[in-house]
């Protein structure tokens, strides 16, 4: 019997071994206790639990930007380089040989703003060397005006003076026939409202709707754009372009009958005023009025032989200064 029951005892070591498994599911409830711990810690513990970013990454990223502007740097230096001369340039006397160089340096350092405010008027078919040379007159006299104790950019001062100063070269030197200003102005005005109209309208406005748009004259709106056409001169003698026709000296020249009498007609103008008052008179109511002797008798009050007499005398003092026959 011993011998019998003696296998019988291993089965039995399963059995009870069964229903100690489910308290193996206590590590699945353990993981829960390890996610609440950190919600359970102290504020104390925050900041260690969490990772930072150094700030030397955040600076990494910033630099980038900065090299791929060199233009802009280069501007940066000039208004520094620029402050630092007007610094120098504030305690030298005008004059003197250290106030000559700090300033040419100035000059020298701002040419690319002059260059710049050139560039648009490059389309007036000027020459962008005369543009350059008349901007750099308008930055030498802002130089000469700048104060930098107010606490003004020096290209925002400068900016206005040279663009005037190319302007007003235009304005009163590039022009062949000169134009007064407020027509000048008008007609920029002419030409904007000529734009929109056509725009508007789509076809070319006439005389009366630009008038009307711009509430001036009709007789205004037509010297405008006479105004607008006199920018250069055209030559006599050139041939009109495209129809081989000759030139407008050959079209529209004609003799004038009385241009041989312009030099007599001077001459006789300098000499009537040599004569006395009355003489003067008797000359101009006989060859101008075409009056007779004896009708200037009964205008004057004298006889026709005293009339005769003062014609005869008069005579003989123009041929006496007359220059010509002398």
């Amino acid at each position: 019997m011993p011998a019998s029951t003696a296998p019988q005892a291993p089965p039995q070591a399963p059995l009870q071994a069964l229903p100690q498994a489910p308290p193996q599911a206590q590590p699945q409830d353990q993981p829960q206790a390890h996610l609440q711990a950190p919600l359970q810690a102290p504020p104390q513990a925050l900041p260690q639990a969490l990772p930072l970013t150094p700030p030397q990454e955040v600076v990494i990223v910033q630099d980038p930007p900065q090299e791929v502007a060199p233009e802009r740097r280069r501007g940066a230096d000039t208004r520094a380089l620029t402050q630092v001369l007007f610094g120098q340039l504030k305690g030298l006397q005008a004059g003197t040989k250290e106030h000559n160089r700090v300033r040419g340096a100035l000059i020298e350092a701002n040419l690319p703003l002059v260059r710049y405010a050139a560039a648009r008027f490059r389309s007036r078919n000027e020459p962008m060397e005369d543009v350059v040379q008349v901007g750099t007159i308008g930055l030498i006299n802002a130089i000469d005006r700048f104060d930098p104790d107010r606490g003004v950019q020096f290209p925002t001062f400068a900016m206005p003076t040279v663009v005037g100063e190319i302007k007003r070269y235009f304005r009163d030197n590039v022009r062949t026939v000169h134009v007064p200003r407020r027509l000048h102005e008008l007609w920029v005005q002419v030409n904007s409202a000529t734009e929109d109209l056509t725009t508007a309208f789509g076809r070319s406005p006439t005389t009366a709707e630009i008038a009307e748009r711009l509430r001036i004259s009709e007789e205004e709106v037509l010297s405008c754009i006479e105004a607008g056409r006199s920018y250069h001169a055209t030559s006599l003698e050139a041939a009109q372009e495209g129809d081989g026709l000759p030139g407008l000296l050959d079209r529209l020249g004609y003799e004038d009958p009385a241009l041989d009498g312009v030099e007599h007609r001077d001459l006789v103008r300098h000499l009537l005023v040599q004569l006395p008052e009355r003489e003067q008179r008797i000359l101009l109511l006989r060859y101008y009025s075409n009056l007779t002797q004896s009708q200037i008798s009964a205008e004057l009050g004298v006889s026709q032989m005293h009339v005769s007499r003062l014609l005869a005398r008069s005579f003989a003092r123009l041929r006496s200064a007359n220059r010509i026959e002398a």
